[in-house]
């Protein structure tokens, strides 16, 4: 990974990024959030995978079958490949990221009703003491913002949906910004005092104003810096989306590529192909084009500088709007 890129925050922003949003130049305050360019974590809580938990139910059967018969075999490929988070939620908090990638299930023939978050398998820590401390981060920080998309849900029906939503509701309260036909700004959402726009990727949140649909989230599917830019500049001159939408620069390997690389990892490939990534996102702008970006996700936030390198992009529209 180099380490001689030129400083994306001169002039702009200093090198704490825990409360960057309060500190954007005011200009900066009436444009909508899905006009600034917004740090993201993609499967955010991968750090706390849990090696002793059954594999998810959309798993292929084989793979399920393979898992069950050579657990010892198969667990340090998965964790090799299914951790695209090395800090915790707080870090993550603190070094600027406000887009949260949250994949949620309901363990099988689990009586307690607890929720977990997944990535082939499931999380040690369940998904509503992770959120609670997520509302003790606000608390402390109460001009920032954040952006949870809660999506998969898998082993959930109706009565689990409508009693995690209703926790929901009462563990961010005030704090969540009601579904609106247009994006809010930073100013409005500070005048109302709200925090949070929840995503909640499931027909059940139609009901609930509270909550605001599905983000786009642009996903390459490709295991090369190349293959992850060439799809995310064609989705570009496709044309932006209206709203809140995600880019990807996350990578992705296939169960071939997995099994036989046995000294590689996500982290080694994500390592080999920032450069490249980093150079292409350098690039981007946020002003009001069809061929701009908004949400920037990826893996490793931290090790991977993603935070100062997307922040740094309202630079580019601060310019743009004098």
């Amino acid at each position: 990974m180099s380490t001689n890129n030129r400083s994306p925050t001169d002039g702009f922003l200093n090198q704490d990024y825990e409360e960057w949003m309060s500190r954007l130049p005011e200009e900066l305050w009436d444009i909508p959030l899905s006009n600034l360019a917004i740090p993201g974590s993609h499967d955010a809580m991968s750090y706390c995978l849990d090696m002793k938990s059954p594999m998810v139910q959309s798993q292929p059967v084989l793979i399920r079958l393979l898992d069950r018969l050579f657990r010892c075999l198969t667990r340090p490929v998965i964790l090799r490949w299914a951790t695209t988070q090395h800090k915790s939620i707080g870090d993550q908090l603190d070094l600027g990221i406000r887009y949260f990638d949250f994949r949620i299930a309901r363990k099988p023939h689990d009586s307690s009703n607890k929720l977990f978050f997944t990535h082939i398998i499931y999380s040690h820590l369940t998904v509503l003491e992770t959120l609670a401390s997520v509302v003790t981060w606000l608390e402390s920080h109460p001009r920032e913002v954040v952006i949870l998309s809660c999506s998969h849900f898998e082993g959930m029906g109706a009565k689990v949906h409508e009693s995690f939503i209703l926790s929901l509701r009462k563990l961010f309260g005030s704090k969540l910004c009601p579904r609106k036909e247009a994006v809010p700004t930073l100013r409005s959402l500070w005048s109302n005092r709200w925090q949070v726009l929840l995503s909640y990727e499931d027909q059940s949140a139609a009901s609930h104003p509270e909550l605001w649909p599905a983000i786009p989230y642009w996903w390459a599917n490709q295991a090369t810096a190349q293959g992850v830019i060439k799809y995310l500049d064609w989705q570009k001159a496709m044309g932006r989306s209206d709203g809140l939408f995600v880019s990807g620069l996350n990578l992705t390997a296939d169960t071939c590529y997995m099994a036989l690389e046995r000294s590689q990892s996500l982290w080694t490939l994500t390592q080999e192909n920032w450069d490249q990534l980093s150079v292409w996102l350098q690039e981007q702008t946020t002003e009001c084009s069809p061929h701009s970006v908004n949400i920037i996700a990826g893996d490793f936030v931290g090790p991977i500088p993603i935070c100062p390198l997307v922040i740094a992009l309202n630079q580019k529209h601060l310019l743009h709007t004098k």
